[in-house]
């Protein structure tokens, strides 16, 4: 039985890095770099290869929001006369309004409208890419469970509703602008990359157990920056192998590593993806930089929206002592029981 599940499972997988590979190739055959979209990585792993339900939202309305939270950006880009800050909390007051309206959990609309903002994108390739790529994602997810590849989840319309605390997004727009203040000011955005602020909206607000892993977290999403430089630098700008190849091995690695700490964390897929996007000569300083505004974004949301302060000393071992150390400390325990 778990070796039918893992086979699934590898399918999955398989599928995920085919519509990432498919979305790298569409880009380098019609020289378009407005086609990659971070985030549609990270939406493939939540729904194909997470078998539970991540998101509280109908696939018409994923493909809706999607798409018109990625026009919005292009539209902030082209029209506003605003400085870069004022920008951001446009599009992140328009994204949060989204949520709260529908009332849905898609938190990963925050990186189709700001990502635009944030790189200076105006081209509507970049609309229709998300598009094109939403449509894709929510057709194969049906697909996957119609071949019992993946456990159905149905959205019930009565029930299946989010209610926002208001008073909560407003905390979080407040917590974005200070942190987002200095690299706006200094001009190093990517201590703010979007799938870095999906992060904090998702740590801050989901009840999912990844809040109770911050280190595990934090080390995912490093490596995941790490990995995504490493290929792009090495692989693809210094030996010439195709970006197609380069994203398929960094994805496997990816993926990889997922098995490996056990619990799979959809925004590092897209932190993965952001280095071959960003101008190449600032590639090296990528992953010290998502190092720093993870830290921000983590220590944010543990100490002013988790409270972990007032956490038991048992919680706090759970979330800030890695697995293995914990085992070491608690078998000593365990054999003075069995003496005693």
């Amino acid at each position: 039985m778990t070796k039918n599940v893992d086979k699934i499972k590898l399918i999955r997988y398989g599928f995920a890095l085919l519509i990432i590979v498919l979305m790298v190739g569409a880009s380098e055959w019609f020289g378009e770099k407005e086609i990659l979209f971070p985030e549609m990585a990270a939406l493939a792993l939540g729904l194909w290869v997470i078998d539970k339900k991540i998101w509280t939202i109908s696939r018409p309305m994923l493909v809706v929001l999607m798409t018109f939270c990625a026009f919005f950006g292009i539209l902030i880009v082209s029209y506003s006369p605003f400085p870069l800050i004022v920008n951001i909390a446009i599009s992140f007051a328009y994204t949060s309004l989204c949520l709260i309206v529908t009332r849905t959990t898609l938190i990963p609309i925050t990186s189709a409208a700001m990502l635009p903002v944030l790189l200076g994108t105006d081209s509507l390739i970049y609309p229709i890419s998300v598009f094109a790529m939403s449509v894709l994602v929510v057709s194969g997810q049906w697909l996957l469970e119609k071949n019992a590849l993946r456990r159905p989840i149905s959205f019930d319309k009565k029930k299946g509703y989010y209610k926002h605390n208001t008073k909560h997004w407003t905390k979080l727009f407040f917590w974005l602008l200070v942190i987002a203040a200095i690299p706006v000011y200094t001009g190093k955005v990517y201590f703010i990359v979007p799938p870095l602020i999906v992060m904090f909206i998702e740590f801050s607000s989901s009840s999912s157990g990844f809040r109770n892993r911050p280190l595990q977290v934090y080390f995912v999403v490093i490596t995941a920056a790490i990995l995504g430089t490493f290929t792009q630098y090495y692989l693809h700008n210094t030996m010439g192998i195709s970006p197609v190849y380069t994203v398929l091995l960094l994805f496997i690695c990816l993926f990889f590593l997922f098995e490996i700490v056990g619990k799979p964390f959809a925004p590092a897929c897209a932190i993965a993806m952001v280095p071959m996007i960003i101008p190449q000569e600032n590639i090296l300083y990528y992953p010290a930089e998502v190092a720093i505004g993870a830290a921000v974004f983590l220590f944010v949301s543990m100490i002013f929206f988790l409270k972990c302060y007032r956490w038991k000393r048992e919680h706090l071992i759970v979330c800030f002592v890695p697995d293995f150390l914990r085992s070491r400390i608690e078998r000593p325990n365990r054999k003075e029981k069995e003496i005693l």
